[in-house]
């Protein structure tokens, strides 16, 4: 299957993505909810695995708080009613009181669904060392 070429598309799945990053650094869990599959699955930075719910609650209990969230260099692919979009994260908060910070290279899975574009996964890696952490 080939890769879209219609920017509209692109534009589309771009923006939800641009939607789900605003919604991390918010702790939007409200928005989260909607940009989320029933069946999503995240995979952490440390590999491991949280289910819909799970990414939910790590706000709704305010265990993981953002300071800043950037989502930047986002490449997305278009397949059909699927999509890739791949990008770096970078971050500066706390989990469970302790400070957190770092950059990841980020993948998201969307999909398209009744019309919509909703992200059905996403797999964090560890950026390297020498990638800088906003201020």
């Amino acid at each position: 299957m080939a890769v879209s070429q219609d920017i509209q598309v692109d534009e589309a799945v771009l923006g939800i993505s641009m939607r789900w990053a605003s919604a991390e650094r918010d702790g939007d869990t409200t928005l989260l909810a909607t940009l989320l599959t029933d069946d999503f699955v995240g995979v952490g930075p440390r590999g491991f695995t949280l289910s819909k719910q799970g990414w939910l609650d790590r706000y709704s209990s305010g265990a993981l708080t953002h300071d800043t969230f950037s989502w930047d260099d986002v490449q997305v692919r278009v397949y059909g009613d699927a999509a890739i979009a791949v990008g770096m994260t970078a971050s500066k908060g706390t989990f469970s009181g302790q400070p957190i910070s770092g950059r990841s290279r980020l993948t998201q899975v969307l999909v398209r669904a009744n019309g919509s574009w909703v992200i059905a996964g996403m797999h964090m890696s560890p950026a390297p060392a020498f990638a800088p952490v906003p201020e």
